[in-house]
């Protein structure tokens, strides 16, 4: 993926321990993660929204405008290095076009 020279690569701060355990705790039994993401954000970066209507959820801001899929190929880096797995483990199962997504991670 080819990255603008004035934007930074998503999430390049190093992810801890802590922090990737709390994320993959909210993998459910079926291997899904539903995330909320915000496209064209000022920077890159990950939180977990625990008061959501359905449970606790990941959202995470990507730099990258929502076309072309160009936003969903973010997440699923974004994602990928924090949970610290191939980006080949994950894959958007639903909301293609849509800000909430379902992510299946496979371990």
């Amino acid at each position: 993926m080819r990255w603008e020279k004035s934007r930074k690569r998503p999430c390049d701060r190093p992810i801890r321990v802590a922090e990737r355990e709390a994320l993959l705790a909210l993998v459910d039994p079926q291997g899904r993660l539903s995330v909320r993401v915000t496209p064209n954000a000022r920077s890159a970066r990950i939180a977990i929204e625990p008061e959501a209507t359905d449970g606790p959820r990941i959202k995470v801001w990507v730099t990258v405008p929502p076309e072309d899929g160009k936003a969903n190929r973010a997440v699923i880096m974004i994602l990928a290095k924090a949970l610290g797995l191939p980006k080949s483990a994950l894959t958007l199962e639903r909301g293609d076009t849509s800000r909430i997504k379902v992510i299946r991670v496979a371990r």
